[in-house]
């Protein structure tokens, strides 16, 4: 899923940054604001997949002794960083753009570059879609397209589809307005269409903030996944009851798992700890994603008497239980 969130990216970026040329080129020429206001909101979509490229690059980066956790979230801390520059400059810029223009209005002098720069556009936002899309259908399953954004624990894949529908969106509203405008004669529709564009993006950015702060302040797995692990565990023989069973992804394929085991009351530490080495390698073979598990464990050899033992282990071969 990585490699293929990395795809979309820099499908995205590829196409933005030609885009962004051409929207500005046109811009310059027929006096468009709301041409403008999308060469703007196209050079942001490129700063954008720039930080998700460098989010997913840094998060792949090993633990180490001031992380031993990993660099996992890096990437949920620049898809956080990408809402505010959605927000901050595309959203902000456009609205401010649209504004002027309506205080101001100019007439635009020709509106054929527009037509064509957002017909071109269109086609290459289409594609990037397209690409995103693929890969983020693959985990819709029977859900609904805001389920699944809400379900996903990988904000890149979602932040460029959401992206390029705001981009194609965008399009439309300026085609509207320089269309409209230049038909009519009536400049302040141009403006009405950057303000527009203006407040879509601030409507997309919020939504993206909203999600990467969950993701950032920790999340669990989905509740179907928390449930198919606690089966896992529950059908050993050794195991009386799994009584907590904690999960937080530290990146979209990167989950740890805190468990609270309570073993039968006639097993030896033996039997115990070699219950523990079956448990693992069996959370581990049916979810690879689950990197990191700690065990704490109560064996109740009698009711006078409970053993408490704490058993930790990591991914690494090498490590001793």
């Amino acid at each position: 899923m990585a490699g293929e969130s990395r795809t979309a990216v820099i499908a995205a970026l590829a196409g933005n940054l030609a885009i962004a040329v051409s929207k500005f080129v046109a811009a310059g020429i027929t006096g468009s604001s709301a041409m403008l206001s999308e060469g703007i909101h196209s050079v942001v979509d490129t700063g954008n997949q720039g930080l998700l490229l460098y989010g997913l690059h840094a998060s792949r980066k090993p633990p180490d002794a001031s992380h031993p956790f990993g660099y996992g979230k890096e990437l949920y801390f620049w898809s956080l960083i990408t809402a505010v520059m959605i927000f901050a400059v595309g959203g902000g810029m456009s609205f401010y753009e649209g504004i002027r223009h309506l205080i101001s209005p100019s007439p635009i002098t020709d509106a054929t570059w527009n037509y064509v720069v957002i017909g071109i556009a269109i086609v290459f936002e289409s594609l990037s879609w397209s690409v995103a899309f693929r890969e983020f259908r693959d985990s819709m399953r029977d859900r609904g397209f805001l389920q699944t954004v809400h379900a996903s624990k990988d904000p890149s894949l979602f932040t460029v589809l959401l992206e390029d529908s705001a981009a194609i969106i965008g399009l439309l509203l300026a085609l509207a307005g320089v269309g409209l405008g230049h038909w009519l004669a009536n400049p302040y529709l141009d403006g009405a269409a950057s303000v527009a564009i203006g407040v879509l993006l601030a409507g997309v950015a919020v939504f993206l903030a909203y999600e990467s702060k969950g993701l950032l302040v920790g999340e669990a797995v989905q509740p179907e996944k928390l449930a198919e692990i606690r089966t896992l565990i529950e059908a050993d023989p050794a195991v009386a009851q799994a009584v907590r069973v904690l999960t937080m992804h530290f990146g979209p394929q990167e989950v740890l798992l805190n468990l609270d085991i309570r073993f039968r009351d006639e097993l030896s530490v033996a039997e115990i700890s070699d219950a523990v080495d079956r448990i693992e390698r069996t959370v581990r073979d049916q979810h690879p994603d689950v990197k990191r598990i700690f065990i704490e464990m109560d064996s109740l050899r009698s009711k006078r008497h409970r053993a408490h033992v704490d058993f930790q282990s990591q991914l690494d071969p090498t490590s001793e239980v």
